[in-house]
């Protein structure tokens, strides 16, 4: 629901009675327990109340501030509105986040309120290729839960739950309602439909909202609250219960009654290829099909592939070009990145450190450490270092090259999923791009096109549609004898041209508007499209897109207190392919750079992101330009000084 950012309005504080008010009713909604102290007089008023304190405060922060928004939702766009609540909660730092959200009479928790409140709402779970779906604002369907049956009691129709992934099933990462009774499924292979329509999700708009203008808090890795061992040991005892022992010549067990039926689940799920879980994408080790290899293997091999690609490059170096001691971010674009065989835009989604058993290049280095492959010191509380290599490891002289995807691969697509340029890698330095604006009439328009015998479904530009126009005058005799500019209303200017503002009634009462003001109209009265034509392209062989033209965007963030990093995206549609600007510009900024998806981007047709260590717009502009793009098409957002640049 909130893939686009919303409209909120001035926060204002919370009145204390306000505030009460509010969580008692987030309590009673949610028919949450109060904390009793079992060592306190029952007689005790004041011990009593002190559970119920606390359960606010922790719900509902006493800082909370909160702000009515309004956004739209759904294929026809309908205006939502509601009410935010905003507050800190306590070992966060003093930064405000959006904890809660109201539409209509209902109270929606967001990730922040759930990491901070465990088992507040029922807790769904999916495979993680499921909730990266649903990241882009897609609904879960019936076929995607797992863990169950039995499912949460609470997670009745219209009832507020949370998602979690198969691999991180402690951490709720989707908020939605249910749209069926999900507590009383006896099964889901082979059923169809919604079952959680998604509301909010971590790294939608909601999630990136700051008081300090920072960016969204990424989830943690694990939540002890949110562990539910005793609730799995019953349902894993109820599966064993239910499985078909003699199932098959073997004896083996049935996981799947029929794999037919599965595998249409899966496609009511949107998932297909290589992104459809299987049993194996059970474990806390997502493992990839086609290479039959796991994510921490991948990264394994990435850092050996790094090295030894220096030792093949640069024998006549000491240390084979590399400069110690190695940083992180170093160890991550020189020797992993370029390495990992991200050969489609579903394996660069999946091959991420975060993903791995790891979880960050931090403790992939210690890992490295124990294996004696290298050194490694601690920099400062935040930071590990690479000071040395054992070039002669076993592990690094007994590795055996592997195929590398090609550079413009995790890119190579555009927006509508077909190729967007030539695999090249200077394939776009020096192209030349033209943007053509058009406009397609809308409906209420057609009786004045089909008079002048144009296609009313067909797109024009303006001057074109103001040219129709001026025939369609010619044709009916419109122009006042009295005055040339005047142009007489009827009945179908009346109904497609004409609105009910004050200018408007003022020319319905005289019959008669001016050429000009007409003129704006009939384009006012258009969809906009448009299409990048690409060197000698021609219009003819282009299929325009619908909107306005689309903005590469260049955002500066603060990270680790006072280092900069520049982010560009949206380059797929200008024929730009990721990788190579990534390359062109770790040379040029003298910097790491790295190629991420976009976050909150469909992972089917994925936006990617470059990112490069310091403040580089100047540069990463200068090398738009390169490539055709003009200043005017690019928007920069500086959020290290919390104001927009055009």
């Amino acid at each position: 629901m909130f893939k686009k950012k919303p409209n909120i309005k001035p926060l204002s504080p919370l009145k204390s009675s306000d505030r009460r008010r509010t969580a008692d009713q987030i309590i009673a909604d949610f028919g949450l327990e109060v904390p009793v102290d079992t060592n306190t007089d029952p007689a005790d008023k004041a011990a009593s109340t002190a559970g119920l304190t606390a359960l606010r405060r922790s719900l509902l922060p006493e800082n909370a501030l909160s702000a009515r928004f309004t956004t739209t939702a759904g294929p026809d766009l309908k205006q939502v509105s509601g009410t935010l609540y905003v507050g800190s909660h306590e070992g966060t730092g003093g930064e405000q986040r959006i904890l809660w959200a109201k539409v209509g009479d209902k109270m929606y928790p967001t990730v922040y309120s759930l990491w901070h409140n465990p088992r507040i709402v029922p807790l769904l779970y999916t495979p993680l290729a499921v909730v990266e779906k649903l990241q882009g604002g897609a609904d879960l369907m019936t076929p995607g839960l797992q863990r169950g049956p039995p499912f949460p009691t609470k997670a009745t129709k219209g009832a507020v739950v949370a998602v979690a992934s198969l691999e991180a099933p402690t951490v709720p990462i989707v908020v939605g309602t249910c749209e069926i009774d999900v507590s009383s499924l006896e099964k889901v292979q082979g059923m169809k439909g919604h079952a959680v329509q998604t509301f909010h999700w971590a790294g939608d708009e909601l999630w990136a909202w700051s008081s300090a203008s920072k960016s969204g808090i990424e989830p943690p890795d694990t939540l002890s609250g949110w562990s539910d061992k005793v609730d799995q040991d019953s349902d894993l005892a109820a599966q064993a219960a239910a499985m078909d022992l003699d199932d098959g010549e073997n004896g083996g067990v049935a996981l799947a009654a029929d794999p037919t039926q599965r595998s249409e689940a899966e496609k009511l799920q949107h998932i297909e290829g290589e992104q459809a879980p299987t049993n194996k994408d059970f474990v806390d080790v997502v493992e990839d099909k086609e290479l039959n290899i796991k994510i921490d293997d991948a990264f394994r091999d990435a850092f050996l592939y790094g090295i030894r690609h220096h030792m093949d490059h640069n024998k006549e170096h000491p240390s084979y070009g590399l400069d110690f001691p190695l940083s992180q971010s170093k160890v991550m674009s020189l020797l992993v990145q370029p390495f990992l065989p991200t050969y489609t835009p579903a394996r660069t989604t999946s091959l991420q450190i975060k993903k791995s058993s790891w979880k960050n290049i931090k403790k992939f280095i210690k890992f490295l450490d124990k294996q004696h492959i290298v050194k490694c010191k601690d920099r400062d509380s935040h930071e590990v270092v690479i000071w040395d290599v054992d070039f002669k490891s076993q592990d690094i002289q007994s590795f055996v090259p592997y195929r590398l995807p090609k550079k413009d691969t995790p890119s190579s697509t555009s927006v509508n999923g077909k190729p967007a340029a030539p695999s090249s890698a200077e394939s776009s330095v020096s192209q030349k791009l033209k943007i053509v604006s058009l406009l397609r009439p809308k409906e209420k328009l057609a009786p004045i096109f089909h008079a002048c015998k144009a296609d009313p479904r067909g797109l024009y530009t303006p001057v074109e549609l103001k040219q129709i126009l001026a025939a369609y005058i010619e044709a009916e005799s419109l122009v006042s004898p009295k005055n040339k500019r005047l142009i007489n209303i009827n009945p179908q200017i009346a109904d497609s041209l004409i609105g009910s503002s004050a200018a408007d009634n003022a020319a319905m009462s005289t019959g008669a508007i001016p050429r000009d003001a007409l003129a704006e109209r009939i384009v006012a009265a258009a969809s906009p499209f448009h299409a990048i034509l690409r060197n000698d392209a021609n219009l003819t062989d282009s299929k325009p897109k619908a909107g306005a033209p689309p903005k590469i965007q260049i955002v500066l963030e603060t990270r680790s207190g006072n280092k900069t990093v520049t982010k560009v995206s949206g380059v797929e549609p200008f024929y730009i392919s990721p990788q190579p600007l990534a390359d062109e510009l770790r040379k040029t900024c003298a910097g790491s750079t790295s190629v991420d998806r976009l976050q909150g981007s469909s992972p089917k047709n994925p936006v990617m992101e470059v990112s490069v260590q310091g403040p580089q717009k100047d540069a990463v502009i200068k090398a738009l330009e390169k490539r055709g793009v003009q200043k005017n098409w690019v928007e920069v957002v500086d959020k290290t000084k919390g104001k927009k640049k055009g």
